[in-house]
């Protein structure tokens, strides 16, 4: 039995200050330039400043990547272009610098952080700041076990409400969320199947890096399997990410929500976050207000999970390759958003008034002065 109440994040997470996006609307209103030219990001600005909690909206000046790292079980039945157990790789590619992530956060500015939670490899073989909180090496095939047991599910959301508390405490304004993994897109999918009570072949994509036609299959029949098992446990969120999901998108879940807990807004990334967010949206109904869709991954079952939680995406570049890239592109125009708000003038004030005394009907203007000689015989 877990000692883990999610129902008390419904009571922690408040609306971003709704007073405050009101006062970001009336200062929109009053800017030399006219309202909606701006497209979204007039809308941007405003939900920045509600977060924020501040009129005029601050610069995002210490953004960060967060990607939770883990090896799915489910890959061994080659649902996925790269070989299970190989997530590995990839995180150290990220952190040497060769993936597309890489080379966008290092061209924005922003630091990128990796969180092992269950990667199929030597933890010796990586950081230990990446390593620190792994709860396992790889998760369940979900098809036909758990991915997790309870103790495990508990333990890896534990773990992202530590590295949210961990980001805000260090004084992260924003996060882009992203995952690196194997076989992750596929549990996504189960998750958002059964939360949105969908058949497999629904939400079922090709993955960041294309499957063919017989591979697409196989996963649409493990998503099939594995949704079975994830039925009986609908009404307990953190038994269905114990039973379908996995260590990382444990983790990511529990990051989401405490990041909403402590005011942090996050940008999504792909199908994997958006799953993650989902599960978080039965977990606290107002937590969605805390995050953006940074980007359409293409993936049908990210577009079910964003339009479940009416979240728009702010670009559609068809970036697939995951890592938080898409979202992470999304940055400058959330950027640009905060400075067009914040930076714009507003227009001069109509002239006040002339409050003066006026003189009464027949009466001279009041200056203490005697008329001329001329005038007053003009009056004579």
């Amino acid at each position: 039995m877990s000692s883990l109440n999610l129902d008390d994040f419904t009571e922690l997470i408040e609306r971003p200050d709704g007073g405050v996006r009101r006062d970001a609307e009336a200062r929109r209103e009053r800017q030399t330039v006219p309202p909606g030219s701006l497209g979204r990001l007039d809308e941007l600005g405003e939900w920045l400043a509600a977060a924020q909690g501040a009129v005029p909206v601050r610069p995002v000046e210490h953004p960060r990547v967060v990607l939770f790292a883990g090896d799915h079980g489910i890959a061994s039945l080659g649902v996925s272009v790269r070989p299970a157990g190989s997530a590995g790789q990839l995180v150290r590619a990220v952190l040497e610098g060769a993936r597309p992530v890489s080379v966008l956060a290092r061209r924005f500015g922003v630091p990128v952080r990796v969180v092992d939670m269950a990667l199929d490899c030597e933890p010796g073989t990586l950081p230990e700041d990446v390593v620190r909180h792994r709860v396992r090496r790889g998760s369940g095939r979900i098809d036909i076990e758990d991915a997790l047991t309870l103790e495990e599910a508990e333990a890896a959301f534990r773990a992202g409400v530590a590295v949210a508390d961990e980001e805000a405490d260090s004084g992260t304004d924003l996060v882009v969320l992203g995952d690196v993994s194997v076989g992750g897109t596929t549990a996504a999918a189960v998750l958002i199947a059964a939360l949105c009570g969908t058949d497999a072949s629904v939400v079922t994509g090709r993955g960041g890096e294309a499957i063919d036609d017989l591979a697409w299959m196989r996963k649409c029949a493990a998503v099939r399997d594995a949704l079975r098992r994830a039925r009986p446990v609908l009404g307990d969120q953190l038994q269905l990410l114990a039973r379908v999901g996995g260590a990382d998108l444990a983790a990511m879940t529990g990051f989401l929500l405490q990041s909403a807990v402590r005011k942090t807004p996050v940008i999504l990334d792909g199908v994997v976050s958006a799953a993650c967010a989902l599960v978080g949206q039965r977990v606290a109904f107002r937590a969605p207000d805390w995050w953006l869709a940074g980007q359409n991954s293409g993936e049908p079952g990210q577009a079910k999970a964003l339009d479940r939680m009416a979240l728009e995406p702010l670009l559609d570049h068809g970036v697939s390759v995951g890592e938080g890239a898409g979202a992470l592109l999304a940055l400058p125009l959330v950027r640009a958003a905060a400075a067009l708000s914040a930076e714009l003038p507003e227009r001069p004030e109509p002239d006040e008034p002339d409050d003066r005394e006026q003189p009464a009907d027949g009466e001279q203007p009041g200056n203490g002065q005697q008329p001329a000689d001329g005038q007053r015989a003009a009056e004579d």
